[in-house]
């Protein structure tokens, strides 16, 4: 049986747009590795971890602000709905370069210019994440070990992943994968 137990905490929008296909990225400034002038996130496999009270609506475009799901705190469950596959990572260039993939995401400017001035002196990567919907979505119970402002969350629990659905087809998927390959290549 096909399970993950290692959870990405994402915002709620995000990891609704990414699996309904209407995004395939992620911005990362941590949780990158290197080895032989690879990179790869610490954990290439994940399930999504959907986070609320830090959702800010200034920083996603105008036309998905009234989509996010606002809370007052953090729920005391949580679903489950899919995971993904880190498909590709590159080093981002320059903004341009990522501003020319602007259709490929729902950040809006201010969360870009957050982004490039977190950390000034590490480099901001685009992960190119091929989502999966589970069959059915897993209730969990959102403990106090998984709070707090972290990336990676060891769930207490295995979850089976098998019989996921991907947002793309393999082929748009990928077509998707080398416009970004061709975007950052034409930038350096």
């Amino acid at each position: 049986m096909d399970t993950l137990h290692i959870a990405l905490k994402e915002w709620d929008l995000t990891i609704r747009e990414l699996l309904a296909g209407r995004q395939i990225v992620l911005l990362r400034k941590g949780g990158i590795l290197e080895s032989d002038n690879q990179f790869e996130l610490e954990h290439p496999r994940f399930l999504f971890y959907p986070t609320f009270i830090h959702q800010n609506p200034e920083m996603v475009k105008p036309e998905k602000r009234a989509a996010i799901r606002r809370l007052a705190a953090e729920p005391a469950e949580v679903e489950i709905t899919g995971y993904g596959e880190a498909a590709r990572i590159w080093e981002v260039p320059s903004r341009r370069a990522l501003e020319s993939l602007d259709d490929l995401h729902v950040w809006d400017a201010p969360l870009l210019d957050l982004r490039f001035a977190y950390r000034p002196e590490k480099p901001l990567y685009l992960v190119a994440v091929r989502a999966y919907s589970l069959p059915a979505p897993v209730r969990l119970a959102n403990t106090p070990a998984y709070a707090g402002c972290k990336s990676w969350v060891p769930l207490e629990q295995e979850i089976s992943v098998e019989a996921a659905s991907p947002a793309l087809e393999a082929a748009a998927f990928e077509a998707l994968v080398r416009r970004i390959e061709r975007t950052f290549a034409g930038a350096r």
